[in-house]
């Protein structure tokens, strides 16, 4: 009589360091490191602007508190105005270097410094983004980015003669691991503090939301075109979504819908609340990296592919007019 041998008993820890282990599409880390930096960027934009009043010695700054506090975590004293404008030269610098893939991995340690030293510097200037920036630049300098869709992945092709298609298709996977546990948490958070606040007692928060200073001509056309009652429906769902969030993105049947609603959600966020929009990007471009299918990244895949090829093909195909200009050179040689 046989006998069958039961399989070993696999803990969670082994499960946790399984998934850990198993390699990610390597388009995954690729989408944040173009978009992300972007968005960084573009919410800095209008301090940027005006360095030697956001850092440097021309306005105004909170004082040293002189005391151990939440609030201010560490002081750091003004920068001379020329200091504040050479910081925020590197700050851009690094953060379009980590966008196009020029060096990635190094430049993302200069925008990680450079985001936390800035958010650091005026706390009254930093918000989710600001906190989140130095966060995805970390996770960047410490992935594979840079290997595809970049100008070192370009320099590369062209110094071994490799093909378009020349690139490895996963990557390790934990800094893409560290942005699907990281979402969810947040979104968790986020609808806790809801449903602890105001959320769950009045049945009109979003409503009063589209009638704040953020609003935007999309906002007042949906106000005036949607009912009151659609927008506390859409209350409900946004705050059932967020609160468990941790099941509708761990749960491969739902992390379909949960990935259309969260990219919609911030898409109207960015549409409806103006000063917004680069939080909404950024968030959007973790979510698709973070949990949009495999397919859906192939297919992204194939279409850069399409682009790239059109790119180079019009890039190495000479125009008609220097054709000519060449026919017409040669014809106007003497012969010999």
């Amino acid at each position: 009589m046989s006998t069958t041998t039961a399989p070993p008993k696999r803990f969670l820890g082994d499960a946790v360091i399984a998934w850990l282990a198993t390699p990610v599409h390597s388009a995954r880390i690729e989408i944040v490191r173009i978009a992300a930096p972007l968005a960084i960027l573009g919410f800095l934009s209008s301090r940027i602007a005006h360095a030697d009043e956001w850092l440097g010695d021309a306005g105004f700054r909170v004082p040293d508190l002189g005391r151990a506090d939440y609030r201010q975590p560490l002081h750091l004293p003004t920068l001379p105005n020329g200091a504040a404008w050479a910081l925020v030269v590197v700050l851009v610098a690094s953060g379009l270097a980590v966008s196009a893939g020029l060096r990635a991995r190094r430049a993302a340690l200069v925008f990680a410094a450079t985001t936390a030293l800035v958010a650091l510097a005026d706390r009254l200037a930093a918000f989710s983004v600001s906190k989140l920036a130095p966060v995805v630049a970390i996770a960047l300098a410490t992935s594979a980015c840079g290997a595809r869709w970049s100008v070192d992945a370009w320099l590369a092709r062209r110094a071994s003669a490799k093909s378009e298609e020349a690139h490895e298709e996963k990557t390790a996977s934990g800094a893409v691991r560290f942005f699907q546990v990281l979402l969810p948490v947040i979104y968790c958070a986020s609808g806790i503090a809801k449903a602890k606040g105001d959320w769950l007692k009045h049945s009109h928060v979003l409503w009063t939301h589209l009638h704040d200073s953020y609003q935007t001509a999309v906002t007042v056309f949906l106000a005036n075109l949607m009912p009151a009652f659609a927008w506390t429906v859409m209350q409900a769902i946004t705050l059932a979504f967020e609160a468990f969030a941790l099941l509708w993105f761990g749960w491969a049947k739902t992390r379909g819908a949960a990935v259309l609603w969260a990219v919609s959600m911030h898409a109207m966020i960015g549409l409806m609340f103006g000063p917004v929009r680069w939080f909404a990007m950024l968030m959007a471009t973790l979510v698709v990296a973070a949990f949009l299918s495999d397919e859906r990244l192939d297919h992204l895949d194939r279409w850069v592919a399409k682009l790239a090829a059109k790119v180079s093909g019009r890039a190495s195909r000479p125009s008609k007019k220097r054709s000519r200009n060449r026919a017409r050179r040669r014809s106007d040689r003497p012969s010999s």
